[in-house]
């Protein structure tokens, strides 16, 4: 059995996959970060307890959690150009749209976190004369992130293996 692998060479693996796979992890660490940021927002929204802030933080978790990713992908990529009437590039249109879809479940995350911490040790702080935004930083979030880790690096992994998904507007991925 006689295998010719000559058609390999350091040209093609650093301009497709050193660069795809760059472009895989940049995605993945930029998304992650404004996934968990913009999810924290939401979980807090939903958990606030005003209607006015409740409902749009539902509407949108459970809209974006009930579309495929590569849907959402086109639909950015493809409306959002003839609306702005600019084009705004694939690798940018990527970043914007795991940004959005992640956040929706980062924000189940957080919120599933959040309501992990007994009401004894938001009591507490409430106690102390903690105002809401104190106790949920100094108190609540850093217990709850703890709770959270396992559930935000496999999030992360997942969102490792959707970066696939943008060969269906151009974009250079690790495969």
């Amino acid at each position: 059995m006689n295998l010719d692998f000559s058609f390999y060479n350091w040209d093609l693996i650093s301009n497709f996959v050193l660069k795809g796979l760059y472009f895989s992890l940049v995605l993945t660490v930029v998304a992650t970060i404004g996934g968990v940021l913009f999810g924290t927002v939401l979980a807090l929204m939903r958990l606030s307890g005003k209607k006015w802030l409740e409902v749009p933080a539902t509407i949108y978790v459970n809209g974006m959690r009930s579309i495929p990713l590569v849907m959402v992908i086109l639909w950015f990529f493809l409306l959002v150009p003839a609306i702005i009437g600019r084009p705004i590039g694939a690798e940018m249109s990527a970043v914007i749209t795991f940004i959005a879809f992640e956040a929706a479940y980062f924000s189940e995350i957080m919120r599933a976190g959040i309501q992990s911490i007994p009401k004894g040790q938001v009591h507490a702080g409430q106690a102390l004369g903690m105002t809401y935004g104190q106790n949920m930083k100094l108190v609540v979030l850093p217990q709850a992130f703890r709770n959270m880790l396992p559930v935000l690096l496999t999030q992360t992994i997942i969102l490792f293996q959707d970066t696939s998904l943008v060969y269906a507007i151009g974009a250079y991925d690790m495969l």
